[in-house]
């Protein structure tokens, strides 16, 4: 068994797939099959049940999975700390998020991060929820995931930033744009552009909603908060998306955005494997940029 093994391994369950992961090794399926038979002959079972469409860990795999998971991720992290110690200050840190995270919450702080790190490289890598932010950081690919907080997650720790309230997003032409506040039971019945139904922050919304006996219909659904934005200033809906930190409300030019009361806030913030693991320039990066939401969201509420 070599750790060679383990990390393919790792990878085809994940992936659930040999052929998937020998295209992103640039190897054939069939020297990928050889790493999992090699394991599977020192076991003595079987580790993969094939499938018409792919391969699933045995209750065997799955315990191999999570121990060899472990391993690998703790191994290839204590490689890049001795990479960093090697370098100085000429690491690199990775991080998964949206596809527009990295303009709402980190733009600041990325500017101020390479002007002290200029050497630092910073990859980021985009994911369509937190669920799938989670998978990337268990997998042990990368150092931090900005996501929704919601319940705890097995082998993620958690740690929110800045808790988002909720607002309308209306047209100033509106008549609702002219109001200070909407009470969320106003909403019922008003057709409402739909969040991503994938994602956390619209399952916290249709939650709430379902609690408040709010009841909304949309034919128009969206992909992220920015584009439910623009269906709104363009007239074709109105929207309830979290205020980013920043923003204002009631908003300038054609878009207002008023405050909803009854609807609990949106926390959004840092997750990681292990927060005592993370390399410095993994966890100077998470507190440039919590410092910086925190510092926005302060002087949005104070020009209020």
């Amino acid at each position: 068994m070599t750790l060679e093994d383990l990390r393919v391994f790792v990878a085809v369950c994940r992936a659930g797939s040999l052929s998937a992961v020998a295209r992103e090794l640039g190897r054939t399926q069939s020297a990928v099959s050889q790493h999992v038979k090699r394991l599977e002959r020192e076991a003595g079972m079987s580790l993969l049940e094939r499938r018409p469409r792919g391969v699933v860990p045995t209750r065997a795999g799955r315990v191999l999975c999570e121990a060899a998971s472990e391993s690998v991720a703790g191994l290839e992290l204590a490689m890049r700390r001795l990479g960093d110690l090697a370098n100085g200050d000429s690491g690199s840190v990775r991080v998964t998020t949206g596809g527009t995270t990295v303009r709402h919450f980190m733009a600041e702080a990325v500017v101020a991060f390479r002007q002290r790190y200029p050497r630092v490289g910073l990859e980021f890598r985009t994911e369509t929820s937190s669920r799938n932010c989670f998978e990337a950081l268990a997998a042990g690919h990368l150092d931090l995931a900005w996501v929704t907080i919601d319940g705890p997650v097995r082998g993620i720790e958690q740690r929110p930033v800045v808790d988002l309230p909720w607002v309308l997003a209306v047209r100033a032409d509106d008549p609702l744009a002219a109001r200070s506040r909407i009470d969320t039971a106003e909403l019922d019945g008003i057709s409402l552009i739909r969040l991503p139904p994938n994602s956390t922050s619209g399952a916290r919304l249709d939650a709430a909603f379902a609690e408040l006996g709010v009841r909304s219909s949309s034919d128009t659904g969206v992909a992220d908060w920015d584009t439910a934005l623009l269906l709104a200033e363009l007239g074709l809906g109105h929207a309830v998306v979290p205020l980013l930190p920043g923003r204002q409300t009631p908003g300038t030019g054609p878009l207002r955005l008023v405050p909803l009361s009854g609807l609990p806030p949106l926390p959004v913030g840092w997750a990681v494997r292990r927060w005592d693991a993370l390399t410095p320039l993994a966890r100077t990066f998470a507190d440039t940029v919590a410092r910086s939401c925190t510092e926005r969201a302060a002087r949005a509420r104070q020009s209020e």
